[in-house]
């Protein structure tokens, strides 16, 4: 033990000797001499009358002023008593604490079962009584005749309230909770579609679509790093199809947006049709892929999973491809379709996040082996 450590339990010992009125100390190692637990310090401020117990005292004992066989009293009014054969002495005390507990116990199964002075009475109606007497009037009670306790019922709770739910209706219940779920998220989607809608019309410059789509994605990325990360998925051949995915994607868009001269939605050069293909096709792997886990994740689906409404999400993409084509009409199209790049960038992660944590994740496990 640290000095540190010494000198902060010396301190709450000295803190609860004047608060006490009987210590007793066991700290006895035999063939060496015994450690000094209460020192002078601590019998300074013990209060007058109070009791030490030293069952150390054969080796030296446990406090200060401890003197092997004898009963010393301090200056200040406190008691140290230093026997060493306690064990001898305290064959009397022993015998008079039993005895006093079995009077009790007697007393409790007749003379005090019906107040009445003078009155004996066993009283079967006891469980303690009637558990132990094997024998009553001459007859035999046990074991036939013994009841065995059985504790009081537990008082009622709130769930024994709960009314219990066939499956039809918790599946319907589940239904109910999972449209309330997308009609909240789609909402949700709608406003940031807006947003982004309205940021793309009003900014000065596609650098701050540029400076946003950063924050955006950067921000959106670094909380799934750390929120959105399952072991269990990560799975060779996962990775490397979303690595080699999502990189021809990223290059088909920055071909795209490189060198643009019209600002049209049609390629006007070689490296924007070879960017506008690689996004396609990215596109055609990302969306098949996702399409085909879909169904994967269909066969593990049990009866009572509750149904999935991602026809909630129509509303915002039509929103945001309304908008597309509203600001091609007015030529604002570059600011515009970055910030809705935003937007797809966004559902792409998210609609990776709830493939990763779907419930029904058998498939993803048995690639892993």
């Amino acid at each position: 033990m640290s000095d540190e450590y010494k000198a902060a339990q010396a301190k709450l010992m000295l803190e609860q000797a004047g608060d006490v009125d009987v210590i007793i100390t066991t700290a006895l190692i035999p063939g060496r001499q015994a450690p000094i637990l209460v020192n002078q310090e601590m019998l300074d401020v013990m209060k007058p009358g109070s009791v030490l117990v030293d069952l150390a005292a054969a080796n030296g004992g446990n406090v200060a002023q401890t003197e092997a066989n004898k009963v010393i009293t301090t200056s200040n009014g406190v008691t140290i008593i230093g026997y060493t054969d306690l064990p001898s002495r305290l064959a009397s005390t022993s015998s008079s604490l039993f005895g006093n507990n079995v009077a009790k116990f007697i007393l409790s199964i007749g003379p005090q079962t019906t107040k009445e002075k003078g009155m004996f009475q066993i009283d079967l109606e006891d469980d303690a009584v009637q558990n132990m007497l094997i024998s009553y009037n001459g007859e035999a009670r046990w074991p036939d005749k013994i009841t065995p306790f059985s504790p009081p019922p537990p008082p009622p709770t709130a769930a024994d309230d709960v009314v219990e739910m066939t499956e039809e209706e918790l599946l319907l219940a589940a239904n109910e909770k999972q449209k309330a779920d997308f009609v909240r998220n789609a909402g949700i989607a709608s406003l940031a579609s807006f947003a982004l809608l309205a940021f793309g019309y009003n900014a000065e410059s596609s650098d701050a679509v540029s400076l946003m789509a950063t924050f955006a994605l950067a921000g959106l990325a670094g909380y799934q790093v750390v929120w959105g990360v399952a072991p269990a998925l990560h799975s060779p051949l996962m990775a490397v199809t979303n690595a080699i995915s999502g990189m021809t994607a990223v290059g088909g868009m920055l071909l795209l947006a490189g060198g643009t001269q019209t600002g049209g939605i049609v390629p006007d050069s070689p490296a924007h049709w070879m960017g506008a293909i690689a996004t396609v096709l990215s596109f055609v792997n990302i969306a098949g892929g996702f399409l085909i886990t879909g169904k994967m994740l269909d066969l593990f689906r049990r009866p009572e999973d509750p149904k999935d409404y991602f026809e909630f999400y129509t509303v915002p993409a039509a929103l945001l491809l309304g908008g597309l084509g509203f600001a091609y009409v007015g030529g604002n199209l570059e600011n515009v379709s970055s910030s809705v790049a935003i937007a797809a960038a966004i559902c792409c992660i998210a609609a990776s996040e709830y493939t990763f944590h779907c419930r029904s994740f058998p498939f993803f496990a048995l690639l892993s082996e």
